[in-house]
C-alpha cells in the first residue's frame, strides 16, 4: 500500500501555501514536469501557467520567483528523503547497517512506499541531480540560510553525521562526510550520463548500484576504527 505524506516547509518560501489548493498543487505538480523537460534555465512562469490554463501573475500569487519554487522543490525532496531514511532505519540496530542503508536511499531514485499524490519524486530526483545546487548557488545564500531555507538538507545530513558518530564516535568530521556523501551521491550520476571520464563506471547500466558501492566504500575506509 502507498502512503502519501505531506510536509511543513518554511513559510518564507511562498507567498500563499501550494498545497492547500488545487491550483497550488497543480503549480507544483506541473513545475516539477516542465523543469524536468525544459531545464531550469528555460523554466517560465508564463510557460508554467500556460500548462495549467492560468495566467502567469496567478503562479506569482504562490511564489515570489522561480528561484523560491526551485526552493520549494529541493526542500521537499530533501524532507521526503529524510523521513524515508527515518522509517527505514527505525528498527535497525547495528550503526553499520544504518550507514548502508542511509546511502542506499540517497544514491537511489527508487520510489517505495512513500509518495505525494501530486508530486513525481522519480522527476523531482532528476531534477535535484542537475538543477538542485542552483538552489543555493547564489549571491543571497547567505540570507537564504539565516532565514533557514535549507533546514530539510541540513536536517538529512545531519542524521547521516549522527549514523557516522554512532559507529565512530572518535571520528573527527562527521558533517563533512555526511553533506560530501550526499552530494556525490548525485553528481557522481551525472558524471555518468554527461562526463564518464570523471569517473569509473561511466558505462554501468546500474548507477545506483555503483554510486552505492563506491560511497559505501569510501566511507567505512573513512570512519574505520
Amino acid at each position: 500500500m502507498e502512503m502519501y505524506v505531506k510536509f511543513s516547509l518554511n513559510e518564507k518560501l511562498y507567498l500563499k501555501d501550494p498545497e492547500k489548493s488545487e491550483i497550488g498543487k497543480k503549480i507544483l505538480e506541473n513545475s516539477v514536469i516542465l523543469i524536468h523537460d525544459l531545464g531550469f534555465e528555460a523554466f517560465t512562469f508564463k510557460k508554467l501557467g500556460k500548462a495549467i490554463n492560468t495566467t502567469e501573475a496567478s503562479v506569482y500569487r504562490y511564489f515570489e520567483n522561480k528561484h523560491r519554487l526551485l526552493l520549494y522543490l529541493v526542500d521537499w525532496y530533501w524532507s521526503w528523503q529524510e523521513y524515508r531514511l527515518v522509517i527505514q532505519t527505525k528498527n535497525l540496530k547495528d550503526p553499520a547497517d544504518k550507514i548502508r542503508k542511509a546511502i542506499q536511499l540517497i544514491s537511489s531514485r527508487t520510489v517505495e512506499e512513500i509518495s505525494s499524490s501530486y508530486m513525481d519524486e522519480k522527476l523531482l530526483y532528476e531534477i535535484v541531480m542537475s538543477e538542485g545546487a542552483k538552489s543555493y548557488l547564489t549571491r543571497h545564500v547567505t540570507e537564504d540560510n539565516k532565514a533557514k531555507l535549507f533546514k530539510p538538507y541540513k536536517d538529512l545530513a545531519g542524521r547521516l553525521a549522527n549514523m557516522i558518530l554512532e559507529y565512530n564516535p572518535d571520528y573527527k568530521f562527521p558533517r563533512s562526510l555526511s553533506s560530501t556523501v550526499i552530494e556525490m551521491a548525485h553528481s557522481q550520476k551525472f558524471y555518468m550520463r554527461h562526463l564518464p571520464s570523471l569517473t569509473d563506471f561511466g558505462n554501468s547500466k546500474d548507477e545506483s548500484k555503483m554510486v552505492g558501492s563506491f560511497l559505501e566504500d569510501l566511507v567505512f575506509k573513512t570512519i574505520h576504527k
